[in-house]
């Protein structure tokens, strides 16, 4: 079964085709990194605007990257929440249409459901039920997978996201956006020990995140060292955030895996191709025993390989919409 499948929750305008599930034939990002660059971050309103001028080049490059046209694909599958609202509106009105005119079912596809499906992708050999760490620019979450379209969210973030706090902090020590790669960069040059940042904790949710309070903590580091005239080193501060943040993720994984009994665990989203939690978290895996799956690094952050993937899952289990599809800024993966 091929499935063309398009991703528009963000600032990536993406459409991949994918074969039975697993199989990408074609999978192509038009990326607007270097205009967001200019703000420190994405701007919605122009997240939008380069959607509906990308779109249709991108979803034609895919269907010709795979030397294929419409009537050779089986399904339409498209993000549909969560996101930013205006960006999810260019996909899912793109993907209606291709749907109404060609006559072929449209499957609506969550966000998040599509970064755990990037693993099955990279490793095909992966079943549910299982355990997965999802963390990403906007979410952060644990996730028992009981199958392959249903979920339990046992972990979330109570206020920032991991990776909007990479952002953050990168900004703060004079890198550009996105920080991620940066920090990433720079903690490999840096003393992971050279600063003692806090391990926020949820009184009462023991598997729950709080990153604010470590974000806040590198600010106030930085804007003190500056009122006093005092040098820092941007390399130590990234090596010693890098290893805070990983510690938390870990730590609370760990814990989550023992509580329920899990033996296989997957990493997913944009955060999961940071170097420093790739290795501290197979390192926490071996010592426990536990199985450990990453997605491949092109699969990490937004694209429509991984929508296609779950759009296959989620065409198995019976989900279709009709043309009265609407995008969904905030939706919990349990209620879909």
């Amino acid at each position: 079964m091929r499935i063309l499948s398009i991703e528009s929750s963000c600032d990536e305008t993406a459409c991949a085709v994918v074969e039975d599930g697993t199989r990408v034939l074609s999978n192509v990002v038009a990326t607007q990194i270097d205009e967001h660059r200019l703000y420190g971050g994405v701007v919605p309103e122009i997240a939008s605007r380069r959607h509906s001028e990308n779109i249709s080049a991108v979803v034609s490059k895919a269907l010709a990257d795979c030397g294929m046209e419409l009537s050779d694909i089986d399904a339409i599958a498209v993000t549909y929440a969560p996101g930013l609202i205006g960006a999810l509106l260019v996909g899912i009105s793109f993907a209606k249409g291709l749907s109404m005119a060609s006559g072929k079912p449209l499957i609506p596809v969550h966000h998040i459901a599509g970064h755990i499906a990037a693993n099955y992708i990279s490793h095909p050999e992966l079943k549910p039920p299982y355990l997965c760490l999802v963390v990403s620019g906007g979410h952060s979450h644990i996730v028992e997978v009981l199958d392959y379209t249903t979920y339990r969210v046992i972990g979330r973030t109570r206020d920032d996201a991991a990776g909007e706090c990479f952002d953050k902090v990168a900004r703060t020590i004079g890198y550009e956006y996105p920080g991620g790669k940066f920090i990433d960069a720079a903690a490999k040059a840096g003393n992971p020990n050279a600063y003692r940042f806090p391990q926020p904790k949820v009184a009462g949710s023991e598997l729950d995140f709080s990153f604010s309070g470590l974000k806040t903590a590198v600010i106030n580091l930085v804007h003190n060292a500056n009122q006093k005239g005092e040098k820092l080193c941007p390399e130590d501060i990234a090596a010693s955030f890098q290893k805070t943040v990983c510690d938390i993720l870990v730590k609370k994984t760990m814990l989550a895996a023992e509580q329920t009994g899990h033996k296989v665990l997957s990493v997913a989203g944009g955060v999961s191709a940071n170097s420093g939690i790739r290795d501290a978290m197979q390192k926490a895996c071996a010592d426990r025993g536990i199985t450990l799956y990453l997605p491949e690094l092109k699969y990490c952050g937004d694209n429509a390989a991984m929508i296609g993937c779950q759009g296959y899952y989620d065409y198995l289990a019976g989900k279709r919409a009709d043309e009265s599809l609407n995008g969904i800024a905030t939706l919990s993966l349990e209620n879909i």
